[in-house]
């Protein structure tokens, strides 16, 4: 990403047909990068790559990983998700790095209800079709499986990705939760999406 920053700045002290031609190839490679890419199910392999790539998101937020806390699970992708009957996507390109993470698990089994956890994405990518795919291969998994509801808890601080969760009809309910299982405490909210195709619901 770093070679797309210095093609767009050089433009910029060119002609203007110059910078057309550097734009035009920051555009091509883009496209190519996204091409490349697939949403798959994690395998042990791509363990680290999912600490990174979390580990830069929460720096954004002057945060980091906690994996004896919060994050504990992550060491052991995809088997914690895979134990409890649910699954864990990443989204890589075709040399193994990661670019999104994305995991569904059963949340309450007598219920049906299904739980969503690591939504995270390069921020590259941010605002495209992939953060998309990876929120819709996760509902699919989860009226595949026939839970009748979706829930999960999200960090306060990720304003951006609560207006994302309401695009697809997830929703507050004024509770929030506070945190101790990190480097520093944090708040979350709670999320909520009902299945469609559903003609009773659980109780929550």
């Amino acid at each position: 990403m770093k070679l797309l920053t210095m093609i767009s700045y050089r433009g910029i002290n060119e002609s203007r047909s110059g910078t057309q031609v550097d734009l035009q190839l920051m555009n091509e490679q883009h496209e190519s990068q996204e091409n490349s890419l697939e949403i798959r199910p994690a395998t042990s392999d791509d363990r680290q790559g999912v600490i990174d790539l979390i580990a830069t998101c929460y720096a954004e937020y002057d945060d980091k990983v906690c994996l004896d806390g919060a994050e504990q699970e992550l060491l052991e992708i995809p088997q914690a998700y895979h134990k409890i009957g649910g699954q864990f996507w990443v989204l890589s390109d075709q040399q193994g790095t990661i670019f999104g993470s994305h995991a569904a698990y059963p949340e309450n089994v007598e219920q049906r209800v299904a739980g969503f956890k690591r939504l995270y994405l390069d921020q590259s990518l941010r605002g495209g079709v992939w953060s998309q795919r990876l929120m819709q291969v996760t509902i699919d998994w989860s009226w595949a499986n026939n839970f009748h509801k979706i829930e999960f808890w999200s960090d306060t601080r990720f304003e951006r990705a609560h207006r994302f969760f309401g695009k697809f009809g997830f929703k507050k309910d004024g509770r929030v939760r506070e945190m101790f299982d990190s480097h520093d405490p944090y708040s979350e909210f709670y999320f909520s999406l009902l299945n469609p195709g559903q003609d009773a619901q659980p109780d929550s």
